[in-house]
């Protein structure tokens, strides 16, 4: 009975040590930071400050020479179409001929990869005008993704298993109002937190599975 209850005590003392390993590490470990030089950057469809901004910011630095903006293309705010926000928005940039927006009619980010594969070699960035330049699809080998912190590391991996013929590497923006590593500490990270664990854990258990 002594050794029952010290096995028991051991397996308690595990899980606590597993669960406080897991409330620590977890948050920064969704995380992935670590852009490369590519041939497109292209920013995830969702957040609509933070990630234009920080895509922007990188193909100012020469990360690459070109970048998409993924739209959904039949979302609207408040009865505007937001594509034609986008356009107004990449239309106004100073950087406007090496931008274009992906229309993004997926709702997910599965479904995303396979909207940006349509929009390779599609796309035409600058003003619309027959002078506007169209990305050569047999080019982009490489692709930089910009997404929301906490989306980084499931998003990569779905891009790499979406698009096994491109190399992937992506970039994080930072909202401290929706995010932090330390996500325990503020009711909105921890939302946010949960909401990604659940989706990390439906892509690895289900969606990479299905055809």
């Amino acid at each position: 009975m002594a050794r029952s209850q010290g096995k028991g005590l051991r397996w308690i003392i595990l899980l606590a040590i597993v669960g406080v390993l897991f409330v620590r590490f977890a948050g920064a470990w969704l995380v992935v930071d670590a852009p490369q030089k590519t041939d497109l950057i292209v920013v995830l469809a969702g957040e609509t400050e933070q990630r234009p901004i920080r895509g922007e910011q990188l193909l100012e630095q020469g990360f690459a020479p070109r970048m998409l903006l993924d739209v959904p293309a039949a979302a609207h705010i408040y009865h505007r179409d937001q594509m034609e926000i986008a356009r107004q928005y990449l239309n106004s940039s100073p950087q406007a001929a090496k931008l274009a927006a992906c229309p993004i009619t997926g709702l997910s980010t599965r479904d995303e990869a396979h909207d940006v594969v349509a929009c390779l070699g599609s796309a035409k960035f600058g003003s619309p005008s027959p002078g506007s330049l169209s990305l050569d699809q047999a080019k982009v080998t490489r692709i930089l993704l910009v997404t929301s912190d906490f989306h980084t590391r499931r998003a990569l991996a779905i891009f790499r298993h979406e698009m096994p013929n491109v190399e992937f590497s992506v970039a994080a923006s930072y909202d401290p109002v929706t995010y932090g590593p330390k996500w325990w500490q503020q009711r909105e990270w921890a939302k946010t937190f949960v909401g990604e664990i659940v989706k990390m854990i439906w892509w690895y258990g289900l969606d990479r599975w299905r055809r």
